[in-house]
């Protein structure tokens, strides 16, 4: 993470820098051997190095840029921020739909939501501060961390002994191989968040959830936004009705959007930068690069340590042990699941693992994600195409918003929910929500498949009504239409007679 994620240097990023990297930190001394060193200070690192001082442990935590990793600094909670403001302005200019009058045209200040965003962030930054963690009882040190054998490290001239590691460095955007893109300035999430002036033509470069949701966010802030996709379109790994749905929300926002992004090239003109694709040439101001990610693996001597990485990041098994068993890995550095809640919950397993002779796997963990358009999308297990290359059977079951009272009051109706079991049972496989608070609702569907609740008994559950939650008892209720069968109908129905 460079330091433009601290930029521009107001009273809000001051106050977040004296929390996630204060300028006249003292590193401690160490005192003997740890009982687990943590190599980032991201929500895996945070999560593992509270976890374990608060069973007893004797930690330290090591983070050589900021803490609080892209989570706090340059992710979810910027880009929620602002999503926020940008969600207001789109309320605001439908609010004639609910019988209120606007003025014609929507003044919008981009200084102010971003300096909102960045005076949240900071209020928020004392929870993932290197002073609070060192309250808990943890040696906390700024600086790059060094691997010199299989036990011990160095951050500076300060050497490091260790029964157990983890490593919790993350990850970073990586730069594709475009023509001419080393030769401009372009963006990335460490630097987006840095903006004081809103891009008048704004170009993202890949439609995953970073680039939808930045697409739809600036786009209702007022930039002419252009989102570039591949072959695939937009969110080409989620359910393909599910993307179609977040594709016509974006260009209902003004978003244009062209495919092929694999063509593109750009190089630096008099009128900004000017993007090349296909048959299509036209400038912008800033471009976004949204794909891609790489591991920060960088200055950790792995070797000297026995710890095997690719370029994808280190090599764990299901327990995140890496190919040296004192040392663990969790979070973005070595998992396909780069999401806050995933990292949060493999420090978990990584603590009992490492420490207390844990059997935790990660391949147990129900992991669901969303991505924050409106409408959003989440996600939680299998879809239709894994569970056929997996060779699952499965009934699927979908439920229209349009048919949710609390939806068509709030005039959300764009969406649905489909939820998929396996066949002939009511065991929940998967499940996806597109519409207003999706990352909500698929916590019941996350919950059910923990917890091993069918559908059936998502049915026998009371939810106040009028609410959007409604829409899960509803598909309990489609569950039990199908067991209704014709025969069964008709002995209810003779039953049901001779009781006239």
């Amino acid at each position: 993470m460079t330091a433009n994620a601290l930029l521009p240097l107001d009273p809000h990023n001051q106050r977040l820098q004296e929390n996630v990297h204060p300028e006249h930190w003292q590193n401690p001394e160490p005192s003997g051997k740890y009982n687990l060193v943590v190599i980032g200070a991201g929500t895996a690192g945070l999560v593992a190095a509270s976890a374990a001082a608060g069973l007893g442990a004797k930690v330290a935590l090591i983070e050589r840029s900021l803490m609080g990793g892209d989570c706090l600094n340059v992710g979810c909670v910027p880009s929620k921020a602002l999503i926020a403001s940008a969600r207001r302005v789109a309320a605001v200019k439908h609010a004639d739909r609910f019988g209120v009058k606007i003025p014609d045209e929507v003044e919008i200040d981009f200084g102010k939501a971003m300096a909102r965003m960045r005076k949240l962030r900071a209020d928020i930054s004392p929870a993932d501060s290197a002073r609070r963690y060192k309250e808990m009882g943890i040696d906390v040190f700024l600086g790059q961390a060094t691997f010199l054998d299989a036990g011990s490290l160095k951050v500076g001239e300060k050497k490091l002994s260790f029964s157990k590691a983890a490593i919790c460095t993350g990850a970073r955007a990586a730069a594709p191989n475009i023509p001419g893109l080393d030769r401009i300035s372009y963006l990335t999430n460490e630097t987006l968040f840095s903006l004081t002036e809103l891009p008048r033509r704004f170009a993202i470069l890949g439609a995953g959830p970073v680039g939808c949701e930045m697409a739809q966010t600036f786009a209702r802030l007022g930039s002419a936004v252009t989102l570039i996709t591949s072959k695939r379109g937009v969110l080409p790994n989620e359910d393909p009705e599910a993307s179609a749905v977040i594709h016509a929300a974006l260009k209902a926002d003004g978003v244009r959007i062209l495919g092929n992004g694999k063509d593109l090239q750009v190089k630096k003109d008099e009128d900004g930068i000017q993007l090349h694709l296909a048959d299509k040439s036209f400038s912008v101001d800033q471009l976004l690069i949204a794909i891609g990610r790489k591991p920060n693996l960088e200055g950790l001597a792995l070797a000297a340590a026995g710890v095997e990485a690719t370029g994808k990041g280190i090599l764990v098994n299901d327990r995140l042990q890496t190919t040296n068993k004192h040392i663990y890995a969790a979070g973005d550095v070595c998992s396909d699941y780069q999401f806050t809640h995933a990292a949060d919950f493999m420090a978990r397993n990584l603590v009992q693992n490492a420490l207390f002779f844990g059997r935790a796997k990660t391949s147990n963990l129900v992991i669901p994600w969303s991505t924050y358009t409106e409408p959003e999308l989440a996600q939680v297990g299998l879809t239709p195409l894994e569970a056929n290359t997996k060779g699952i059977e499965i009934d699927s079951f979908k439920q229209d918003l349009a048919h949710v009272d609390r939806s068509l009051l709030e005039g959300d109706t764009e969406g649905f929910v489909k939820v998929h079991v396996k066949k002939g049972s009511d065991q929940i496989l998967g499940a996806t929500v597109v519409g207003a608070n999706a990352g909500d609702l698929i916590s019941y569907y996350t919950l059910a498949i923990n917890q091993k609740i069918g559908l059936k008994g998502l049915a026998g559950s009371i939810f106040p009504y009028p609410t959007h939650a409604e829409v899960v008892r509803k598909t309990g209720d489609l569950y039990n239409r199908t067991r209704l069968t014709p025969t069964l109908k008709n002995i209810m129905t003779r039953f049901l007679s001779l009781r006239r």
